[in-house]
């Protein structure tokens, strides 16, 4: 299975889907606005409904508004800048 979250200015959304391509769960949650430790939260629970939901465990990828630098290891350029500077992927591991 792999799980894809989209995170946007205003919503946060997961997709399931099989080996196969097929949609076995979706679910959004309003994001949380300049609240980089609660964003944290938002898509760790996202991550964990769908595996709840499916009883799988998947590999996970996501979209956000900016880059990761890879010499700084930190968020850079996004347009919710409550993630500006932050060290995003580390903080998700």
């Amino acid at each position: 299975m792999r799980i894809g979250i989209d995170l946007g200015g205003t919503k946060t959304e997961v997709i399931a889907l099989s080996d196969q391509g097929e949609q076995l769960f979706r679910h959004r949650l309003p994001t949380p606005r300049e609240d980089y430790r609660q964003t944290i939260e938002t898509i760790a629970t996202l991550v964990a409904m769908a595996e709840q939901a499916t009883g799988q465990q998947g590999t996970v990828g996501m979209g956000i508004p900016g880059a990761i630098s890879p010499y700084t290891g930190v968020v850079k350029n996004a347009n919710s800048t409550w993630l500006n500077g932050q060290p995003f992927d580390k903080d998700l591991s």
